[in-house]
């Protein structure tokens, strides 16, 4: 518990850009690919089963919502993940193509 805290708060004082390059180093170092998704991507926004993109999601206090569309009901934070996770593999697939 001690050493979470203590890493929690070895990345806030951490820039993000300086985080990205350390990741970015240690993959070419294990033979791994960096892909780097754009900082601007709605993914929080964006719904992970249909698409749809919910404009209504930007205020940080909306913590889960409903899919308008599909009417899935999404975490914040776990469907933002996947939706990085979604564009990673687009962007990976883009570049063997």
């Amino acid at each position: 518990m001690i050493e979470e805290k203590k890493f929690s708060k070895y990345l806030t004082d951490v820039c993000l850009s300086e985080l990205c390059r350390v990741l970015e180093y240690k993959a070419k170092y294990y033979g791994k690919r960096y892909i780097q998704i754009d900082s601007y991507y709605p993914s929080s926004q964006e719904c992970s089963k249909c698409g749809y993109k919910n404009e209504g999601v930007k205020d940080l206090s909306v913590r889960n919502w409903l899919c308008p569309e599909c009417g899935s009901v999404h975490d914040r934070d776990i469907n933002a993940s996947q939706n990085i996770l979604f564009e990673g593999i687009k962007k990976y697939v883009k570049e063997l193509i």
